[in-house]
This record gives structure tokens, sequence and C-alpha cells, in this order.
């Protein structure tokens, strides 16, 4: 099966992991929407998929996000069945008991918070993504660029080693005096 768009083959998977849901007495929204982006935390968290509460929105249904960083179709899956436990709970417990209850009854294991498929249902998702094709996404690859820390301003005494840190309204005075040997301070770090 071809399917032209991200979101088509997410709500396409959807309908094909009800039945999971549905074997063990869960019900998924009908009216779940999915579609590829990143958690509200933004592209720096190890967020790889989110759910959030019908109340959340303005037309209440579940809205989910799944991490433009993913591309393997079984690692979209298995995201995709974590955040439909969510959706089941409506988000109401996190990842507490009822989440675990659910999430355990279909298949998921290790700790909640970023619960995978285990054995039987990665096997089970493998069959899933062999009906609906390939993803069609390209990885989103993501830098992250550091600023470059700049010193922070101090002072040091050349014949102790004392130092002090700076505030900038004290900057134009110059270096204080050290304490210990009465001699100015060396500046250290940016000045200006």
């Amino acid at each position: 099966m071809q399917h032209r768009t991200r979101e088509d083959w997410l709500l396409a998977a959807v309908e094909l992991i009800k039945p999971i849901f549905k074997a063990k007495g869960y019900e998924v929204p009908s009216d779940c929407q999915v579609s590829c982006g990143f958690a509200s935390t933004g592209t720096r968290s190890h967020h790889i998929g989110q759910c959030w509460s019908r109340k959340s929105s303005t037309h209440e249904r579940n809205q989910i996000f799944i991490s433009p960083a993913l591309v393997h179709h079984v690692d979209v899956l298995d995201t995709l069945v974590h955040e439909l436990v969510h959706a089941v709970d409506d988000c109401a417990h996190k990842h507490g008991k009822e989440f675990k209850k659910i999430a355990l009854s279909i298949g998921l294991e290790g700790p909640m918070r970023s619960a995978g498929a285990g054995r039987a249902l990665k096997a089970h998702l493998h069959q899933l993504a062999q009906q609906l094709g390939p993803y069609p996404h390209g990885r989103l690859q993501v830098h992250h660029h550091k600023p470059a820390s700049t010193p922070k301003a101090r002072a040091k005494c050349t014949e102790c080693g004392y130092t002090v840190p700076m505030l900038k309204k004290f900057l134009a005075y110059g270096p204080p005096i050290c304490p210990k040997d009465k001699i100015q301070m060396s500046p250290m770090g940016v000045w200006g």
C-alpha cells in the first residue's frame, strides 16, 4: 500500500493498531489526530512522541505528534502505540498505574515513561509495517549549536591567588584591591 503523506500513513497505522487495543478491552478514540511534529518541549528534548488530551483541543480530539527525527517505520509504530495508550486514557494518568495497566496488557514493556513494544508486539508491528508500506518521510537532521560560552569577569590577586567574581555594574571601576596583599588584582575573563 502506498501513502502520499506521513499523516495518511499515520492515520492508516492507527486503524491497523486499534484491534490490538480492542482485543484487550480498550477503545482507541475514533477521532484521534496524528501528525509528524516535535513535542512541546522542542527539538532539544529526548521526546519522540506526545499525546495531548481532548480537553487541550478546541475540537475535543486527542492530538498525537510523532517526532520527525524518527524514520524507521517500526520505530514510528512503536512510538504511536505508546501515544495511543495516552489517548485511550485521555492523558489523565500520565505514566501512572492506569497507563501501566493498559500498556502492559497490549505488550509494551520497560519503564513506563519510555515503554516500548515487547518481543511479541514488535513482531506484530513488523507485520503491520509491511501492510502499510514505506513511511513517506525523510529523517529531519536537527543540529544544536551550543552558544560559545564566554568566561565571566573575575579578578585575581597575582600574589596569593585570591579570586573574586565581578558584577557587570562594577566593571567600569576596574579590578579591586586584594584584601590580604593590598595590591590591585588582575582582571580575568571578559570585562567588556
